[in-house]
């Protein structure tokens, strides 16, 4: 299970996806996400899993790694399931257990909200993470955030934390690993026995890898103190972001959808479209 975790994750590229600028990449993301939670009614989530599985064939990346970073979250898949079937009362009541009971709406919440977070973790995995650098990602978020210098704000700080916090993701789920392989070849059980038992076992791991954590953080800041780092101060960019055509398209393309996500869910609002 440790392994399934994707964050951090870059998978190297020459598609139009990777090839976009890292601003236009978030700014998309963000606008993705809001047009999620905007949909209401079945074209609407037609309209954005098409988009979904147009970027995926775009970047030409596994589906296998798709539903791997999907794992991790399937317990909370079906606890907001279970609670929008059980809670939800509206529409026609399909089956009546005492005080609980199941309807069609209920039904039909869970699954929009099932497939809202899943075309969410998948769309944010591949349109940013999977097809980002971790640097360019963060260059992206320094240049979009370089107007709150003004009042200043730690842009460069916070963009080098989130640079740092990705790069060590990996590093700490593959270290994560070894401790457990090392744990289970002493005979430790993580996946058998109560769960106050396995909260327990977890102990010998969280011990020695926020040691290995923290001398790593000390490490790193002993060795950017040597090299003089003095953070954004009369820093020279080694990239220099500039849109292309690719980049206009791309937002055109998004805002046109967005649009139309938009109408379709304020017409289903209104009761135009069923």
């Amino acid at each position: 299970m440790i392994k399934d975790v994707a964050l951090g994750q870059y998978f190297p590229g020459n598609s139009i996806i990777h090839r976009l600028d890292p601003r236009v990449k978030i700014v998309l993301t963000i606008a993705y996400i809001i047009a999620l939670f905007v949909c209401k009614g079945i074209i609407p989530y037609c309209i954005v899993s098409a988009l979904l599985i147009t970027v995926i064939l775009i970047t030409k990346i596994n589906l296998r790694l798709i539903f791997k970073s999907l794992r991790p979250i399937m317990i909370l898949l079906a606890f907001t399931a279970v609670l929008n079937v059980f809670y939800t009362k509206s529409g026609d009541v399909l089956l009546q257990l005492g005080a609980v009971s199941v309807t069609t709406g209920g039904v039909a919440t869970a699954l929009y909200m099932t497939v809202r977070i899943i075309l969410l973790v998948a769309g944010t995995f591949v349109m940013l993470t999977y097809t980002t650098s971790p640097i360019m990602l963060t260059d992206g978020l320094e240049a979009l955030l370089s107007p709150l210098k003004k009042v200043r704000f730690p842009v460069h700080e916070l963009s080098m934390m989130m640079s740092i916090a990705l790069r060590f993701i990996p590093t700490l789920i593959e270290e994560t690993d070894k401790i457990m392989s090392a744990q289970k070849s002493r005979g430790a059980s993580f996946e058998t026995g109560s769960l106050l038992s396995r909260a327990r076992a977890l102990v010998p791991i969280l011990v020695p890898l926020f040691i290995n954590a923290f001398k790593r953080a000390e490490d790193l800041a002993l060795a950017m103190e040597c090299r003089c780092y003095r953070g954004g101060e009369c820093r020279v960019r080694l990239r220099v972001f500039k849109l292309s055509s690719i980049d206009i398209y791309a937002c055109i393309l998004f805002a046109v959808l967005f649009a139309a996500i938009a109408v379709i869910s304020a017409s289903v609002s209104f009761g135009v479209v069923l």
